[in-house]
């Protein structure tokens, strides 16, 4: 019996010590596989947004909007890929798209805090820019994470939707990889139904019913957390939303 278990326990070590390393590594590279900032020029129809002598974004702004719409964008790209937002939306609105710290020109890093940070700043900035009008805000993927951040304002925006969100991070971490204790792990586990809990404003939901990436099923999760909001399943994927024509945001 002893021989049996000598025999064992070596494989058994290696195996242990094998996945160890794999949870390590994982841990120590989760922000590079979960945030994809890219930094290159970008032709596009909107404009840079400049705070203080600096780019924070791109916008397209109306003389007199009947609303000022942030949206905070997914993972991956930069703030000026995201014209295509402008196609879901009235023209008689203005919209900023927040650059994330490492994202496009802007320095930092990106994680929930920074993210989330830069987030409250530009709100904050809007509101005081545009007094007597509605802000509100739309967060695409991850940027569902700082935009129900959000609802916690002393002011809170009049309307937040969600196009294709979770409702918490770990739990699509845990789906897509289910080997790893990724709970425990994660650095940056936005939890969109805990920052909703108390808000009174409205709540539009966008789920994709053919994502692979946030599976429609994290967005029904969410509106199940916040019974106020209203959830629309559309028949694309995770990357196709805005070409549906199904995607209205307005106030």
């Amino acid at each position: 019996m002893k021989r049996i278990l000598k025999r064992l326990l070596g494989p058994v070590l290696i195996v242990l010590v094998g996945y160890g390393c794999l949870v390590t590594m994982a841990f120590c590279f989760q922000r590079s596989l979960i945030f994809h900032p890219s930094h290159s020029s970008v032709m596009t129809p909107l404009q840079p947004w400049l705070h203080d002598g600096s780019v924070i974004g791109y916008c397209r702004l109306t003389e007199t909007p009947d609303c000022v719409w942030l949206m905070t964008h997914g993972n991956a790209g930069q703030a000026a890929h995201r014209w295509y937002v402008l196609d879901c939306m009235s023209k008689q609105d203005s919209v900023f798209v927040l650059e994330y710290p490492g994202y496009g020109d802007r320095k930092g890093r990106p994680s929930r805090e920074t993210m989330n940070e830069a987030a409250r700043q530009a709100y904050r900035y809007l509101r005081a820019t545009h007094p007597g009008t509605p802000v509100c805000v739309v967060g695409e993927s991850i940027g569902s994470g700082p935009a129900c951040v959000l609802a916690q304002e002393t002011v809170a925006p009049e309307k937040i939707v969600l196009v294709v969100p979770f409702n918490r991070l770990a739990d699509v971490a845990a789906h897509h990889f289910p080997f790893l204790p990724v709970r425990p792990l994660l650095l940056d586990n936005w939890d969109n139904g805990a920052a909703l809990e108390g808000y009174g404003g409205q709540v539009e939901v966008y789920g994709a019913a053919l994502d692979e990436i946030i599976p429609v099923g994290h967005a029904r999760a969410l509106v199940e957390r916040f019974p106020n909001a209203r959830l629309v399943e559309i028949p694309v994927g995770h990357n196709d939303w805005a070409d549906s024509g199904r995607v209205r945001i307005a106030l």
